[in-house]
Order: C-alpha cells, then structure tokens, then sequence
C-alpha cells in the first residue's frame, strides 16, 4: 500500500520541462533536415558545400542528444518519485 493519495503528484521541475520540449525540437529538427537531405540530393545539390554538411551532421547528432536528454528527464523523474515515496 502506498501512503501518498492519487492527487499527491511530484510537480513538474522547470528543467525538467525544458529538458523534454528540446529533446522534442531536437528530434523534428533531425526529421527536418533528413528531408531537406533527400529533397536536395534529388534535386542535384551540392553536399559536399555550404549548410550541406552541417545538415548531415545535425541528423546524425540531434536524436542521439534528444535520447539522452529524455534519459535525463526520466532518471530525474523516478529519483524524485522515490524520494517522496519515502518521505525524504
């Protein structure tokens, strides 16, 4: 048995908030630029100048910082829950 009520929830850190709306733009911004990599290379662009790269790289890097970011709201999150399930 639990000794919290159902409407005593852990409120939402700021951070923690922050944290999760980033990881979200991060991931719609790699999907982003992933089309903007087929439209241009179908289109006969140039990857190898300009944003081209850039583009590539933020494909590559955003999910993979969107995880761990998501990761860190989540650990954050059962730390705090079982801190107040103890009472401490």
């Amino acid at each position: 048995m639990s000794t919290n009520t159902p409407g005593e929830d852990v409120p939402v850190r700021p951070i923690d908030r922050l944290l999760a709306f980033m990881s979200l733009g991060l991931l719609l911004l790699s999907i982003l630029c992933f089309f903007a990599i087929m439209i241009g290379s179908s289109a006969g662009a140039d990857m190898q100048t300009g944003i081209w790269p850039v583009v590539a790289v933020i494909v590559w890097i955003a999910p993979i910082v969107a995880f761990a970011m998501l990761l860190t709201v989540l650990i954050t999150s059962f730390v705090r829950k079982a801190r107040a399930g103890r009472g401490g």
